[in-house]
């Protein structure tokens, strides 16, 4: 009987072992599918031409660098640098340069009604 016990207990720790180094490759592929971008995701609550700060979802403060690489989108169009305003919603794609955050990528947030009608009236 104990070495049906023994099986069991072996066959359990294969499994689990397994299953462990299952979910380790699946994690480390997650990383390397984004090619170590890092996303950003929150309300700009500072904007210049050299760095955007974004208030992100999980409450923190993080301030991000601009290139003259960064692209600039909102609703899959192309927009300018300039389009990014303080209270926008934004999903920045960066990587890290030299210890800091530079961003390749600002997707901007559908523009609100209010927005959107104050922008018409000025055209």
């Amino acid at each position: 009987m104990q070495k049906s016990m023994r099986i069991r207990i072996d066959g359990f720790r294969k499994g689990a072992f397994v299953l462990a180094l299952f979910l380790i490759l699946a994690s480390v592929q997650a990383v390397f599918a984004h090619g170590g971008a890092e996303h950003v995701m929150g309300t700009v609550s500072k904007i210049s031409a050299q760095s955007v700060t974004v208030d992100t979802t999980d409450k923190k403060v993080v301030e991000v660098g601009l290139s003259s690489k960064t692209t600039y989108t909102r609703d899959d169009k192309k927009v300018a640098a300039t389009d990014v305003k303080v209270g926008d919603r934004v999903m920045i794609e960066a990587k890290e340069v030299n210890e800091k955050l530079v961003a390749d990528s600002v997707k901007l947030g559908a523009m609100s009604s209010k927005a959107a009608s104050t922008e018409h009236a000025h055209k």
